[in-house]
């Protein structure tokens, strides 16, 4: 059985760290080879680059996550008990 709070919090961080590596990417790299337009579609009122924007997008990634794990998690754990193995 998996824990929701584990799970989501994990996942929630991993998409924060993957925003973080997406943005210091786009900052080392030519224009041509950014991410930004697919971030921009992807969190509502990110755009490329402020504070404001770069705050905003790591809540938002962080959200993804988090929802993430709490819809996985339920759903694990179900058929994890309908077909997991036991020890009966």
């Amino acid at each position: 059985m998996l824990n929701m709070k584990v799970v989501s919090w994990s996942l929630g961080i991993t998409s924060l760290v993957s925003f973080v590596l997406c943005v210091t990417y786009g900052l080392a790299t030519p224009e041509s080879l950014h991410m930004h337009e697919f971030l921009e579609q992807i969190l509502p009122g990110f755009k490329w680059l402020s504070w404001t924007a770069f705050l905003i997008g790591l809540l938002e990634s962080f959200l993804y996550g988090a929802y993430a794990g709490m819809v996985y998690v339920p759903v694990y754990n179900f058929f994890n008990r309908r077909w997991g193995n036991s020890q009966r």
